[in-house]
């Protein structure tokens, strides 16, 4: 079990339930230290306070806000522990949305949320079943280490799910960034349907994992070992941009290459292929639309 955060209360109307919040993630990352290129010697960051001069040791460093007169306040951790707001050991459920209404970009990061103590079992109980057969998530607002958020309550594995939310005006707007007047040919789309469905076909999520970790350990451990490190892959070949490319002769060039990486899905695969040729028509299903894969 992860190590507690804090504990709080999640109310909604007179409902008030005990909990405790743990941190759900962790990353996971090879440690590396800022070093003397020319000697391995490790470089390190000193708090010098710009005044006089002294080095100042982390429990004397605060937190401080500069006015546009050039005014400083200092905020003392008491300070930050105790802003007038409802929220800081509250989590104050605000209602209830389905799930598919809270687009993901919004998500930042994830906490358990667990009963604290035997009275809150049952309310915990409760508000997870109900969520669970509702198919709908909590939008709360909290206040996580110092700072308020937004934030939508679900259940994962039987467990309620913290999860904060970036706030509507920090996410930037897409507003150009996609093409348009791009016209697609039905014959595209499906050919592209059916290659998303090859490669899903055996694709495991759990079974993941962080290559980029990897690959710096093997050069870390060659670099210990005096060998020469591992090095890049040779890179897949792009077009020169502005290049017009032959859409559908890459895609049936990524079929065949699905059929080798995916072979349980290696008889769609082909059946696809020869629908989708030249000159040759995937039977329509009723309704006169083309039968899917």
């Amino acid at each position: 079990m992860p190590n507690p955060i804090a504990k709080m209360t999640v109310s909604f109307s007179l409902v008030s339930i005990p909990v405790t919040v743990y941190a759900a993630t962790g990353r996971h990352t090879v440690p590396l230290h800022q070093v003397h290129a020319a000697d391995g010697g490790r470089i390190r960051q000193k708090r010098v306070c710009e005044l006089d001069g002294a080095e100042v040791p982390f429990e004397d460093v605060a937190r401080g806000y500069e006015s546009p007169d050039g005014r400083t306040v200092v905020l003392t951790r008491d300070d930050l522990a105790d802003l007038p707001l409802a929220t800081t050991r509250e989590i104050r459920v605000l209602g209830f949305l389905d799930a598919a209404r809270v687009d993901p970009v919004n998500y930042d990061k994830a906490y358990y949320l667990g009963p604290s103590n035997p009275a809150g079992a049952r309310p915990y109980a409760l508000l997870r079943q109900a969520m669970v057969e509702a198919d709908q998530v909590a939008v709360a607002r909290v206040a996580i280490r110092t700072r308020e958020c937004l934030a939508v309550l679900r259940v994962r594995e039987d467990v309620i799910v913290l999860q904060t939310l970036l706030w509507p005006d920090e996410i930037r707007s897409a507003a150009g960034i996609a093409p348009e007047g791009i016209e697609l040919r039905p014959k595209e789309v499906q050919l592209a349907r059916t290659l998303m469905d090859a490669i899903t076909e055996d694709f495991q999520p759990e079974a993941e994992h962080d290559e980029y970790a990897h690959a710096l350990e093997q050069v870390v451990e060659a670099r210990l070992a005096g060998l020469e490190p591992p090095h890049a892959p040779e890179s897949r070949v792009l077009p020169p941009g502005g290049t017009v490319m032959d859409l559908m002769a890459v895609l049936e060039r990524a079929l065949a290459d699905a059929q080798e990486q995916h072979p349980k899905s290696s008889g769609a695969v082909k059946s696809t292929s020869t629908a989708t040729q030249p000159g040759k028509k995937a039977a329509p299903a009723k309704g006169g639309r083309p039968r899917p894969t």
